[in-house]
C-alpha cells in the first residue's frame, strides 16, 4: 500500500472512531462524560481532516 493510501486509511479510521465516540456521548447520561466524549470526538475529527488534507504523517523535507 502506498503512503497516501495508508494515510487515507488512517484518516478514515480516525473519523470512524470519532463517530463512535459521538454516538457513545449521545447515549451517556453523565453530562460531564458526554462533554468529554464530544470534545474528544471533535478533536479526533479535526486531526483526521488535517491528515487527509496534508497526506498524513510528518512531512519532513530531510527524508
Amino acid at each position: 500500500m502506498s503512503v497516501a493510501g495508508e494515510s487515507r486509511g488512517r484518516a478514515q479510521q480516525m473519523r470512524q472512531k470519532a463517530q463512535e465516540m459521538e454516538q457513545t456521548a449521545e447515549r451517556t447520561t453523565d453530562p460531564d462524560e458526554r462533554t468529554r466524549l464530544k470534545e474528544k470526538a471533535r478533536r479526533l475529527m479535526e486531526q483526521s481532516e488535517q491528515q487527509a488534507r496534508t497526506g498524513g504523517g510528518d512531512s519532513d523535507p530531510m527524508l
